[in-house]
């Protein structure tokens, strides 16, 4: 005798166990899993900014604080030094950025290369970016010196009268910038690397089959590939720039004159003051600024890359 199996109604309101594709149906409490890292925001990002929002509001001390509304950034924006420290802020950016943009690649190809002892020569490269930032000022700042300093003496062996390079108005800015370049190309440079080894090597081997040269190469294969990487490297360099700080403060402290400042030392400097309300209110204008800047960037960036 035949029997037939009758299959149980599946309960009203009860989801299934898997979907259609043979996954698990994510669970109804799969959310609260975003609450600690929500948490963590919360507490270490969204609420010191909306708190330094309302302090820039105030003239505020340790102990009390009165609301005076805008006077703060009426008040910032009247500062002589701030034009000229908004434009020193600029130039210190666009020169750092591009400068470790263009020499990352150029060391990244050239360690992705077969050459000798490319294991060591990463390692010197990246040294740098471990040493702590005001070690490099103040070593530079003996480097630089433009009597006893290394640098010079060097080159007046060569017959070459080594310029001021920290007390010249002319190059103090720009002698800060290449100090900058030098410690953080090394970051720069890894990004590229890892760029440029998750090329897949098949496009290296059929433009070795073409007789591609190595400027063909680097043109039409690793230089459109490694976009990814030269965004990455460009929004952190420009994000460093602008808000840079600890190393021309320990080798210039905004000198010669206010040849060297810029809106982190403008802002530091009302805080040595006592101004707390009005160093706040610069925080929040260099943080607009920066956020002005890098937002737009990286979604033309990230565009591009899309197209691509």
């Amino acid at each position: 005798m035949a029997t037939t199996s009758v299959r149980a109604p599946a309960r009203k309101g009860t989801a299934p166990a898997a979907t259609a594709a043979g996954r698990r149906a994510p669970s109804p409490y799969s959310n609260w899993f975003y609450l600690p890292a929500a948490l963590i925001y919360g507490v270490l990002f969204a609420l010191p900014t909306v708190t330094s929002f309302y302090f820039s509001l105030t003239r505020w001390s340790i102990f009390d604080s009165r609301f005076i509304g805008l006077d703060n950034y009426v008040t910032f924006f009247r500062e002589p030094a701030l034009l000229s420290g908004l434009t020193h802020t600029l130039i210190y950016a666009v020169v750092t950025s591009g400068l470790k943009v263009v020499l990352g690649l150029l060391l990244a190809v050239l360690l992705t290369s077969q050459i000798v002892a490319r294991g060591y020569l990463r390692s010197v490269v990246f040294f740098p970016v471990l040493v702590s930032t005001i070690g490099v000022g103040l070593t530079f700042t003996v480097l630089m010196n433009p009597e006893r300093g290394l640098i010079n003496q060097a080159l007046s062996v060569l017959g070459v009268d080594g310029p001021g390079w920290l007390t010249d108005p002319r190059y103090a800015l720009l002698s800060v910038a290449l100090v900058d370049v030098w410690k953080g190309v090394g970051l720069a440079t890894l990004i590229y690397i890892a760029g440029i080894v998750s090329i897949p090597q098949e496009y290296f081997e059929a433009a070795k089959v073409d007789g591609a040269s190595a400027w063909d190469t680097f043109r039409r294969i690793v230089l459109p590939l490694a976009r990814p990487a030269t965004a990455t490297v460009i929004l952190l360099s420009l994000i460093g720039g602008l808000r840079s700080f600890d190393l021309i403060w320990a080798m210039t402290r905004g000198g010669p004159g206010f040849t060297t400042d810029v809106i982190a030392s403008v802002i530091y400097k009302q805080y040595q003051a006592g101004f707390y309300g009005l160093s706040t209110a610069g925080n929040v204008v260099l943080f607009l600024v920066v956020t002005a800047i890098v937002l737009p960037l990286s979604r033309f960036l990230n565009r591009k890359e899309v197209e691509l």
